[in-house]
């Protein structure tokens, strides 16, 4: 993650069922569905003024800590968070093993 984004609050807003961190006045949120102690995480997106900046990795990565902070297994149907997670392998540590595309990661 870019140090800029290390300050910056990871949000779990209930009222719209999404993680979201604030960037200067611009979003990048991943909508997310609860299932138990399973989470799918299933569309990752950023305002176009943070586009290519690397906010929504930093969103991931921080979204991914939360989860295994709290004990909650990953169902990634988001194609963004998928592929930080192929990226970054480490991560398959969290995603239930359950998850259709397990074997993929």
């Amino acid at each position: 993650m870019k140090t800029i984004f290390e300050p910056i609050p990871l949000v779990k807003n209930e009222d719209k069922r999404r993680f979201e961190i604030k960037v200067n006045h611009n979003y990048a949120f991943t909508n997310y569905g609860e299932f138990g102690n399973q989470m799918a995480l299933v569309h990752t997106e950023t305002d176009p003024e943070l586009s290519g900046q690397g906010a929504a990795s930093a969103l991931v990565e921080k979204t991914l800590h939360y989860l295994e902070d709290n004990g909650i297994s990953l169902l990634p149907f988001c194609p963004f968070v998928f592929a930080y997670i192929q990226r970054h392998p480490e991560w398959k540590r969290i995603v239930s093993k359950k998850f259709k595309g397990y074997d993929k990661l």
